[in-house]
């Protein structure tokens, strides 16, 4: 059966990010038979430059008739001034919303090649293998009432509400337990239950759900401390599972661990394990048009979606593997550059993990 994808370029350089992630799955479908069609849409400041709206309706439909859904990054300098319901991130959070994606699933992961790309010591970080599990459809991002109101006195105040249910926790703890299960057995729940009555909560269904998963240790930590541990010991987690804003934090931390935020993919999945896969990093307009932008995180985001949606684990397995042997070859776009490798730009890289994949 053919399997469609919604591809979404987004803004600045998802364009070209995602156009050689598109190259990895043309080279696929020619050489292994992968059975897909693609459709592209406009979404974020694109959407609103041409519809009026970053995410418009025909955009959210495909994404939703699609059985997964590929996108670059969103927003830019360009929207900054629009107000906050029309902003391109907006965008991003409608679908997120709009397609029940409560899973966000963020690997670091540090590719022996560039250990030295690090801004920590090799020692800190060689064999580095994290999976962070990031609630994404609740927390503070959705929470109501916010706003910005009038006081009294005149002064304005703005106002966000953290809110969890026991279900919302619940559901985001299974999938981080059972994606403990295939790994090392291990799960930190992240939370700072003690000044925060919703994550108080949330470390009490942490806790409870972990009787059902026996051979799985369960260990709890307070922000605050999971982000010194990240760059103090990283190695110690296995799995970390927390809520939207945290996890927002603690992966773009992590992900500067394995020496640039160019180099990790993420899938957001929904309760049936249908998924949209997007590099975490940002549509990064400063460098926008220069054809300098890694690839590889986006190229990553296509070998996750082949895995958790399209069950295609051999070529997962096959890109992932391409992407060793061109940082092998000494290949390098600029964020991941370290004197005696070879500096290449955004098609170049693409091109090089293509030829790499047979």
């Amino acid at each position: 059966m053919t399997k469609k994808i919604a591809v979404l370029p987004g803004d600045g350089i998802g364009t070209e990010i995602v156009a050689e992630a598109v190259k990895v799955l043309d080279a696929l479908r020619r050489a292994f038979g992968l059975n897909i069609e693609m459709e592209h849409a406009l979404v974020g400041g694109a959407a609103y430059d041409i519809h009026g709206h970053p995410l418009p309706e025909q955009t959210l439909t495909l994404a939703k008739q699609a059985d997964a859904v590929l996108l670059g990054a969103v927003g830019g300098h360009k929207w900054e001034s629009l107000d906050i319901a029309v902003r391109p991130e907006k965008g991003l959070l409608g679908l997120r919303s709009g397609l029940g994606l409560f899973s966000n699933l963020r690997p670091a992961i540090l590719y022996p090649q560039l250990a030295d790309a690090s801004t920590l010591k090799p020692e800190v970080v060689a064999g580095l293998d994290i999976m962070i599990v990031r609630e994404l459809t609740g927390d503070i991002y959705f929470g109501q009432p916010r706003g910005i109101r009038v006081l009294e006195n005149g002064e304005r105040q703005g106002f966000n509400t953290m809110v969890y249910s026991e279900s919302e926790i619940e559901r985001i703890g299974r999938s981080a337990f059972e994606i403990a299960m295939r790994r090392d057995k291990r799960v930190c729940s992240v939370d700072k239950a003690n000044v925060l009555e919703c994550t108080e909560l949330w470390r009490e269904v942490m806790t409870r759900i972990a009787r059902d998963y026996p051979e799985v240790t369960l260990s709890h930590m307070y922000v605050d401390n999971a982000a010194m541990q990240l760059v103090r010991a990283p190695k110690q987690f296995d799995v970390m599972v927390t809520g939207n804003m945290f996890g927002d934090i603690l992966s773009d931390c992590a992900a500067m661990l394995t020496g640039s935020i160019g180099m990790l993919p993420s899938a957001s999945l929904d309760a049936s394990g249908k998924g949209m896969y997007e590099p975490i990093h940002g549509s990064a307009p400063d460098i926008a048009g220069q054809g300098i932008a890694n690839p590889i995180a986006t190229i990553l985001s296509v070998a996750m979606m082949l895995r958790y949606t399209l069950n295609e684990p051999e070529l997962a397995a096959r890109i992932e593997a391409a992407v060793n042997k061109v940082l092998d070859q000494g290949l390098r776009t600029g964020d991941i550059y370290t004197s005696g490798m070879r500096k290449v730009g955004t098609a170049e890289m693409g091109d090089a993990i293509v030829a790499a994949l047979v």
